[in-house]
């Protein structure tokens, strides 16, 4: 048999050998460990300090301090730190079975593939470095959404601006103003709003000059004869049911968003904000604090009785409002459990006619919040976190209270220009910052896929 040179039989040993052996008496394992782990380094990130460590140790350091700086010696890095090509390939080489063993631990535990996920996107998401220059923009956002975002601002700005400099709108003097200083023009202005059919009488109200002091002595039988002749007793049960309210409070009633804007600023800005963080507390404010007003009006929209469902008018039928049945709390009180954004929905969609856009804008940021929430929920359940909840609930619940608590000790002191600018804000570009959440929501999960 022919002798093998001293130098392949030597590296025939090594390769039969342990991998964890060195494969010279100058190099071994120990050179080549990770910090963090204190076993081999797998995928070796060398950070600005100089410092390396195994990649998906850095991930899960970075995953629990949320801190962008050196595990050892606690440095600032730059930029997104990136993989030594070189050290990677040389320790492959040298010890291929121990690297290849590593991996597959790595590929076996959920947290590690969760925490690599999250900081290859935290990686994807950091502004590309600017031209000419060496260091990379330390904050996170840019992109399409970004843009988009401040353009709407400006264009918002302008908008708002014009809109406050210009003289209060009708809709708002009439929740203002006393019933008894109404001209006559302001009483068929009243009288529209109260469905497309009241338009029948807009001219006998006009060609009688018919005035708010007039008005609050008008009695059914006055409006069943000429000159107003309301043949129809549902529509004269409609303007009288409606009449009373206005006797009762002395101005009109709210009977849109507008209008409930006007009257409750504050609360208005809180449901909107509300919606997006906690609209099952939100309802349940409603339901504790505005029962009458806003949320027997909500429950009856949205959870309609059997009789209720013909070809009304919206605001008509909210005019004359019962308890609710069992059967609508029972159907309300599911959807408030398990689909708390559908309620937002529906409630919209019955107002298409009278807010267009507005309804439309608040149906898409329903079905959004609807689709990041799954998302929190399914997160929660792929880590096996589900002992958590109760906690997590009772933190959201002491967090929202808490702010809820303090901005309306501070509510008084500011301006009504920022709580308006916040208003618009939450009702119109919400929606754009949760698709950009989605987008990413969605980005992530095939990153975890892959």
């Amino acid at each position: 048999m022919e002798e093998l040179p001293h130098n392949d039989l030597n590296t025939m040993t090594h390769e039969n050998g342990d991998p964890l052996q060195s494969t010279s008496p100058q190099i071994s394992v120990s050179e080549f460990s990770c910090h963090c782990c204190y076993d081999i380094l797998v995928n070796p990130t060398t950070l600005n300090c100089g410092h390396s460590f195994c990649r998906h140790c850095l991930a899960l350091w970075w995953a629990s301090s949320k801190k962008t700086e050196c595990p050892e010696c606690r440095e600032k890095w730059e930029g997104f730190p990136k993989v030594n090509i070189l050290l990677r390939d040389a320790i492959e080489k040298l010890f291929p079975d121990a690297i290849k063993k590593r991996h597959e631990d790595i590929h076996l535990n959920n947290d590690i593939v969760q925490s690599l996920a999250a900081f290859q996107k935290y990686g994807h998401d950091q502004v590309p470095l600017a031209p000419n220059t060496g260091r990379a923009n330390p904050q996170r956002g840019g992109g399409f959404f970004s843009g988009v975002l401040t353009a709407l601002t400006g264009v918002a700005v302008v908008l708002l601006v014009y809109h406050w400099s210009s003289r209060e709108s009708e809709h708002d003097l009439l929740v203002h103003k006393a019933v008894a200083k109404w001209t006559a023009e302001e009483v068929v202005l009243w009288l529209e709003q109260l469905g497309p059919w009241a338009s029948l009488y807009r001219d006998r109200f006009l060609a009688e000059r018919v005035n708010g002091r007039l008005l609050l002595t008008l009695t059914e039988e006055e409006f069943s004869r000429p000159p107003y002749t309301i043949e129809n007793s549902s529509h004269r049960r409609a303007i009288l049911l409606e009449l009373e309210r206005v006797k009762a409070l002395g101005v009109k009633p709210p009977q849109n968003l507008w209008e409930y804007k006007a009257v409750n600023p504050g609360r208005s800005l809180f449901l909107l904000y509300a919606l997006k963080s906690s609209p099952r507390l939100g309802l349940l404010y409603l339901y504790l604090f505005d029962y009458t007003d806003t949320f027997l009006p909500f429950i009856h929209t949205i959870c309609p009785l059997q009789e209720d469902s013909s070809g009304e008018d919206i605001i008509t039928r909210l005019l004359d409002l019962r308890e609710p049945t069992w059967k609508q709390w029972r159907e309300f009180l599911v959807k408030y459990s398990f689909l708390p954004y559908q309620l937002i929905a529906e409630f919209a969609w019955d107002w298409l006619e009278v807010h267009y856009w507005t309804s439309r804008f608040l149906i898409v940021n329903a079905m959004l919040l609807s689709v990041l929430e799954f998302f929190s929920f399914w997160r929660i359940w792929s880590r096996s976190e589900l002992k958590t909840v109760p906690q997590r609930m009772w933190n959201h619940f002491w967090k929202v209270s808490t702010q809820g608590l303090f901005v309306a000790m501070f509510w008084p002191l500011i301006p009504q220009f920022v709580c308006n600018c916040l208003f618009y804000w939450a009702l119109y570009f919400n929606p754009i910052i949760n698709i950009d959440l989605v987008v990413k929501e969605v980005r992530r999960l095939e990153t975890q896929v892959l």
